[in-house]
């Protein structure tokens, strides 16, 4: 008799199964934005993780750290300007940022033009900064940096600078990609059949996610 009261008062098994799968019951939010906010907690952890490995590395050392005026300038008529080429791929990037956010409010308002012109422009310019850290790659490479030494002091720069940087060059690659794919299907008509935008600002996330941690490694590795 116990046993029949206390089956009686648990849920059918399909209730449990539907509250689960729910996107509001069981978040506060839809499973894909919960779940992209999970991804980027754990992506903070990773960055979090290097940019402090970074900073006990050279705390740390014991020979001279190159200095970024140094390192990171450009040749210009003959005139060396430094970090011009970073001031430049951080404003592009901040700059992407603004086109996504443009890009996630016409979403919302159903204006499927505007909102892939402006993915599309954000996409752009995010190939544009991968492009220009290739650019600044190659120049260091060619200026005898490597993962094991540089020409300017302490070896542990090189390694530092290539994975942290590729790390986050890696992230706005596959952003590009992203944005371009959600682009494509709004530009089908593929969420107004779902009756849904929320894809473009899961998308934004990823991308002004990306721009954040740009903020704290131009910090760390170009002012510092």
């Amino acid at each position: 008799m116990a046993h029949d009261v206390q089956a009686a008062a648990l849920p059918p098994l399909r209730q449990v199964t539907e509250d689960f799968a729910s996107d509001k019951q069981a978040f506060s939010v839809p499973w894909g934005k919960a779940m992209m906010w999970i991804f980027l907690l754990s992506d903070t952890f990773i960055f979090t993780c290097f940019l402090t490995s970074y900073m006990n590395v050279r705390i740390s050392t014991t020979k001279p750290w190159p200095h970024p005026s140094e390192v990171f300038s450009l040749n210009i008529g003959g005139q060396d300007i430094p970090l011009i080429l970073i001031a430049i791929m951080t404003f592009v990037l901040i700059t992407s940022s603004g086109t996504m956010a443009l890009a996630v409010n016409y979403g919302y308002r159903r204006n499927r033009r505007y909102t892939v012109l402006l993915m599309v422009a954000t996409a752009l310019l995010g190939a544009t900064f991968v492009s220009m850290q290739a650019f600044e790659w190659t120049k260091l490479i060619l200026e005898g940096v490597r993962p094991w030494g540089n020409p300017w002091g302490a070896p542990q720069f090189g390694s530092a600078f290539f994975m942290i940087t590729g790390f986050h060059g890696l992230h706005v690659s596959a952003g590009v990609i992203y944005l371009l794919t959600v682009a494509r299907r709004v530009h089908n008509g593929f969420y107004e059949k779902r009756g849904s935008y929320e894809t473009v600002e899961i998308a934004g996330l990823y991308w002004h996610f990306v721009d954040l941690v740009w903020v704290f490694i131009f910090a760390f590795f170009y002012l510092w």
